[in-house]
């Protein structure tokens, strides 16, 4: 009989070893973490060595966080164009679009060509669409929905979508172009809400209605292969006298969801432009979700 009871302690000892030894391989480590595969970890500060950032992303399947410079993740900066995705949402929730066409004119005198010659730039002398303002990060068209959908309906959906610090008091708009509270002004997010707004997006826990959901998520595509489909959006702004570059958005496979959110500094927008996606789809492509 104690023979057997001590067989049963020892068993029960090694299965809670094993438990145990599961549940820490699933938390993620700064600066390293282990492939999809299980691999040996690996160090995503090398991807960092010649800027400052962070990356977040969330491993649906798994319940499985991984960061780097987890300070900075949970550090808030200006949203700056990845703002297009809740004030599209708000836009279409309140009437101040119809859908993903509907068009709003260029207005040449308002909003004056002030040397848009690279990209996306170049694409924002016409009128555009939801669809196409989004594609080409058209800040006019966006600062138009805001000043149709107002402070006080503004403020009512940011505080409801627990969005960031939610604070809008910088202003809807002036008569500059790139001020207003989400791209220079009051408005702050972090690496970590943005993940946290995105899946509540995603999984339609957001207090809007399906359609307006479903819009926003088709226009947020980039890429669609038979492997994977990523949607996503960039966002360009300033912090401390330099460019700061956010991608956030998620990618979707065949058997899984991951969300993504990471910000890095530059010294100008160039810097910063193609870097915070080609930097992103990098780390994915090496962590074995973006299979190619």
């Amino acid at each position: 009989m104690i023979v057997v009871k001590f067989f049963i302690s020892f068993l029960l000892i090694v299965i809670s070893f094993g438990c145990a030894k599961a549940q820490v391989v699933k938390q993620s480590k700064p600066g390293a973490t282990k492939n999809a595969t299980g691999e040996k970890p690996i160090d995503l500060s090398r991807y960092f060595e010649n800027t400052t950032g962070a990356i977040v992303i969330y491993d649906a399947k798994n319940n499985r966080y991984i960061r780097y410079n987890e300070k900075r993740c949970a550090t808030r900066f200006t949203p700056a164009s990845t703002f297009k995705i809740p004030n599209a949402l708000i836009g279409l929730e309140t009437g101040a679009v119809k859908d993903a066409e509907s068009v709003i004119a260029w207005d040449k005198k308002k909003y004056p060509e002030d040397n848009w010659t690279s990209e996306p730039f170049v694409h924002w002398k016409q009128d555009h669409t939801l669809r196409s303002a989004m594609k080409y990060s058209v800040v006019w068209y966006f600062r138009e929905i805001a000043r149709r959908i107002g402070e006080r309906r503004m403020k009512d959906y940011l505080e409801r979508f627990e969005y960031g610090n939610r604070d809008i008091s910088g202003g809807l708009s002036s008569e500059r172009m790139f001020e207003a509270f989400w791209l220079s002004g009051t408005l702050k997010i972090s690496a970590d809400e943005q993940i946290e707004f995105l899946r509540k997006f995603y999984d339609g826990k957001l207090p809007v209605s399906k359609r307006s959901t479903e819009i926003v998520k088709q226009i947020l595509v980039q890429e669609a292969t038979l492997d994977y489909k990523l949607s996503a959006k960039t966002g360009g702004g300033w912090k401390d006298g330099k460019a700061l570059g956010w991608f956030v958005g998620y990618l979707e496979t065949k058997d899984n969801r991951y969300f993504f959110a990471l910000n890095l500094d530059g010294e100008n927008y160039a810097a910063i432009r193609d870097k915070r996606i080609d930097l992103t789809k990098q780390i994915m492509n090496e962590l074995g979700f973006m299979k190619k």
